[in-house]
């Protein structure tokens, strides 16, 4: 009995971590938990704990950098989907993506969505060919013949809002459209992105130089060396996916016998940045995926050389001295000035 009580209590506490945590950070590709995933916290105190003990190489450089991070929610989105059509006739074909594509157009702009804005990409209009065997006494032989067309057609969606994009799947799918290919997000001002992180930039820089001045390094006595980084990165660039941990089945209670083993439901989701390694973020707390913008900003100070005193040169005057020719050594000096 204590046996399973102890088991018990296992499972309860497993259960309300995977709760809490998050799925995502314990399946792992062979659906085991790693100690690594379960001790994350040591992992982090180690970390602390090997800058606190560690010993300091002397380096005259000193490092100012800054690192700003802005979430952006997109001002428009373009949604693409493709539409494959096939027909006996080239005539049959078109005449059936016409329709299709008139009774989407008609339901979007019933939802909101302007006419100008449903733009409709042509992608290829091809021939459908069927193998035929042709038999003969001696030889078989296998030939191409045309059995239809396939008509293929991208189209693009503008919105303003991510809540209308619930009724243009539904208006697609109405119509047996359910390739979605790609949500693209836009941003009508970037520039004025950049120029409030620029501004947020220099405020930290400045107040990471106030702090080196006042821990006693006066930087007018560094030589300063910059190098500066941007970087855009959009929803789609950070979906990640991971397969359910465990495997249920509704087929096997239906039928009151066995188990039937279901299949592995792959979840993607998003992921964005990691906001630690950022001095400021702007609009930190996000609820839809957004666009992140990253300025970083590395300043490097070297010591300026000493300045070398200048040398006083040496003048040199020179001596002229007169010798009697009769052998006497009465020698005077000759004066020239």
């Amino acid at each position: 009995m204590k046996n399973i009580i102890y088991i018990s209590l296992l499972l309860m506490s497993y259960i309300a971590t995977a709760q809490i945590r998050g799925n995502a950070l314990t399946i792992q590709k062979k659906n085991s938990i790693t100690a690594e995933h379960l001790d994350t916290s040591r992992m982090l105190q180690d970390e602390i704990q090997e800058f606190r003990t560690q010993n300091l190489i002397p380096n005259p450089t000193l490092t100012v950098d800054a690192k700003v991070l802005n979430n952006i929610v997109a001002d428009s989105y373009t949604a693409v989907f493709n539409i494959v059509q096939i027909g006996e006739t080239s005539e049959e074909t078109n005449k059936l993506m016409n329709d299709r594509i008139a009774k989407v157009k008609s339901q979007l702009i019933s939802k909101g969505i302007l006419e100008k804005e449903i733009i409709i990409d042509i992608i290829s209009f091809v021939p459908v060919y069927e193998t035929v065997v042709e038999k003969k006494i001696f030889s078989k032989k296998y030939n191409e013949v045309p059995k239809g067309f396939e008509l293929q057609q991208n189209i693009h969606i503008k919105f303003n809002k991510i809540e209308q994009f619930e009724n243009i799947l539904s208006a697609c799918a109405n119509n047996e459209i359910y390739n979605l290919v790609k949500v693209d997000y836009f941003i009508n001002d970037i520039e004025s992105v950049y120029k409030q992180m620029r501004v947020e930039l220099l405020k930290i820089i400045k107040e990471k130089q106030q702090f080196y001045n006042d821990l006693g390094f006066d930087l007018t006595l560094y030589n300063p060396i910059v190098a500066d980084n941007k970087y855009c990165y959009f929803p789609k660039e950070f979906y990640k996916n991971y397969k359910a941990f465990t495997s249920t089945s509704l087929e096997a209670l239906s039928k009151k016998q066995g188990i039937v083993k279901a299949k592995k439901q792959t979840t993607y989701y998003y992921d964005p940045i990691s906001y630690k390694a950022y001095d400021k973020v702007i609009n930190a707390s996000i609820v839809e995926p957004v666009i992140q913008i990253g300025l970083e900003v590395k300043l490097q100070y070297t010591p300026k050389p000493e300045e070398s005193k200048p040398v006083e040169k040496v003048k040199i005057i020179p001596k002229y001295f007169l010798v009697s020719p009769d052998g006497t050594i009465d020698v005077k000096e000759l004066k020239v000035e």
